[in-house]
């Protein structure tokens, strides 16, 4: 991070930032015994926080494999995949604001998360957006990747996780996760048509394979926004 003058905007932001960083790392720690619990080893949780970076998308991906082992692990890593893709999206948010070479682009790539994208956003000036999105992404990447890998130690000593309910705790943070987006019609009707096929299919299905089927369905329903139209009405 380049030094600039300090401003109250760009003060306001590092506090921000500082402030998110330190609250969502501390799921960190979930994360990494939660993972242990799905049959990763220490390492291999490590890792992916290292390469993946993408809370939402690694609970996925844990969350499956927990429920179908290693045979699930392709469509565990394509749920991960399609979670993923709003990064993407982020992506083409932010390049105006990071601007610089493409090298620089190219590293905020990796720490263009939900966080950093709504903390900067957040910013009412381009240098406190600016300041917003780099100590956001960097703090909370540090402050992830410290508290998986005490998770993980934690969950590799606590043994058999079942008997602590860890083996189902993955899917329930999950759901954590998306709970806080269902307040209107259209997203609640996506995950409840999801929810049903993926229900449905589970007993006669690979583990895995009902979630990606349920993620199409989510695709199909989410695409046409029918009930976004109701709403507007």
């Amino acid at each position: 991070m380049r030094r600039v003058d300090r401003t109250p905007e760009t003060r306001a932001a590092i506090r921000a930032s500082l402030a998110v960083a330190l609250a969502v790392s501390l799921y960190g720690v979930s994360f990494g015994a939660l993972a242990v619990a799905s049959g990763l080893t220490i390492w291999q949780t490590c890792v992916l926080s290292l390469f993946m970076f993408s809370g939402g998308s690694q609970f996925a991906l844990i969350g499956v494999l927990a429920s179908g082992g290693a045979s699930a692990a392709l469509p565990a890593i394509v749920g991960a995949a399609l979670l993923g893709t709003r990064n993407g999206l982020y992506a083409i948010r932010m390049s105006p604001i990071i601007g610089g070479p493409w090298w620089r682009k190219l590293l905020a790539g990796h720490i263009t998360i939900d966080e950093s994208t709504a903390v900067a956003t957040a910013q009412p000036t381009r240098e406190a957006q600016r300041i917003g999105f780099w100590w956001t992404g960097i703090s909370l990447f540090v402050g992830w990747n410290l508290t998986t890998l005490i998770g993980a130690i934690i969950g590799n000593a606590l043994g058999d996780v079942r008997q602590y309910g860890l083996d189902a705790a993955a899917a329930a943070a999950f759901l954590g996760l998306l709970w806080p987006r269902l307040t209107a019609l259209q997203p609640v009707v996506v995950a409840v048509a999801a929810a049903v096929v993926a229900a449905v299919l589970t007993p006669t299905l690979p583990a895995g394979v009902p979630i990606l089927i349920a993620a199409l369905v989510a695709v199909v329903v989410g695409g046409f926004n029918l009930f976004v139209k109701r709403e507007a009405k």
